[in-house]
């Protein structure tokens, strides 16, 4: 790992000396833009749109639009002359319950490492902070903005989170947080069964990005001119539920038997999928009965299939004598007329 910053916790009068390294990192597979035809890179111009001239990053500087086509900007002296006077230090607060601290403020992690011989008052400081069950709040100046954080304990490492200023979270205006809606205590009840049934510990190893993965498998055939594989297709999320009870009782039974667990109750009343279950097992029983009386019916019929084709050539023969029948009429008329 690389330090993206320098530094020194102001503890009190102790001051330790420590360097920043990014605690994360993203995993997601990342592309180019590229010509569709020959694979070639596209690259983007730094162009003024006044005098329509390539610019270099040196005569960049940073512009404010305070609305009616006027900028104002600002150079980097500007900047350096701000009141930042943590610039180079994480001054620590307060100490404060890591309950009281709202997870929807955090923003980006980073480890801490102690530099040259601030390795003591560093560890002493880890080992306070655990005692306390507390976390430390503090002011810090990352790439020119100061930024609320707080310092904990993870894993022998003092880790750095930097935080969204409250007024930076914004508040939920939905219409549904105004209607009067009634939960009834049965449904209720349900629900936390529902939770029960499917509680557990977290372990972040065993979940995984399978969207990646597949992807990173594409990527991967398409280098060694391989077939791609074409991924399972996941089940579609049913439709939602009319009736609420029923969907509930069904989500508590199939968690159930995800995990081995036996329905509740036993044979009790039946719930939607064990209904649905024994309805398809009656259907099928009810087609099984019915094949072989098709079939008898069929065996029965075959003979008279039989018959009706034998009495066809009878038919036919019938058929024959008829003409003989009217070629000798002119005959007897030739005697009259004799």
């Amino acid at each position: 790992m690389r330090a993206i910053w320098k530094g020194a916790v102001s503890f009190g009068l102790v001051s330790i000396g420590v360097k920043l390294y990014s605690a994360t990192e993203e995993k997601d597979i990342r592309f180019h833009q590229v010509h569709r035809e020959d694979g070639g890179r596209i690259r983007y111009k730094r162009t003024c749109q006044v005098c329509g001239e390539e610019v270099t990053y040196d005569d960049i500087a940073k512009g404010y639009d305070i609305g009616g086509g006027e900028m104002v900007i600002l150079t980097d002296e500007d900047f350096a002359e701000l009141p930042l006077s943590s610039s180079r230090a994480i001054d620590v607060l307060e100490f404060v319950p890591a309950e009281q601290v709202d997870p929807i403020l955090y923003n980006k992690a980073y480890f801490l490492e102690p530099e040259g011989t601030a390795t003591k008052p560093y560890v002493l400081l880890r080992d306070a902070l655990a005692d306390s069950e507390r976390v430390a709040i503090v002011k810090v100046a990352l790439r020119q903005r100061e930024q609320l954080a707080t310092l904990r304990v993870r894993e022998g490492v003092l880790l750095l989170n930097t935080m969204l200023w409250p007024d930076e979270i914004r508040k939920p205006d939905f219409g549904f947080l105004d209607e009067d809606l009634k939960v009834r205590p049965p449904e209720l009840a349900m629900a936390s069964s529902l939770i029960d049934s499917m509680a557990g510990e977290f372990e972040p190893d065993a979940f995984t990005d399978d969207y990646r993965a597949a992807l990173q498998e594409v990527i991967d055939a398409k280098v060694e001119g391989r077939e791609v594989v074409q991924p399972e297709e996941v089940e579609e999320a049913p439709a939602a539920a009319v009736d609420l009870m029923a969907a509930l009782k069904a989500s508590v039974e199939r968690a159930r038997s995800a995990r081995g667990e036996a329905p509740a109750g036993g044979g009790g009343e039946p719930t939607p999928i064990s209904a649905a279950r024994s309805a398809q097992k009656k259907a099928a029983e009810k087609k099984a009965a019915k094949a072989p009386a098709k079939k008898t019916a069929e065996k029965k019929a075959a003979p008279k299939k039989a018959a009706a084709k034998k009495a066809a050539p009878k038919k036919a023969a019938e058929g024959e004598k008829k003409p003989a029948a009217k070629k000798a009429a002119p005959k007897k008329a030739a005697r009259k007329t004799a």
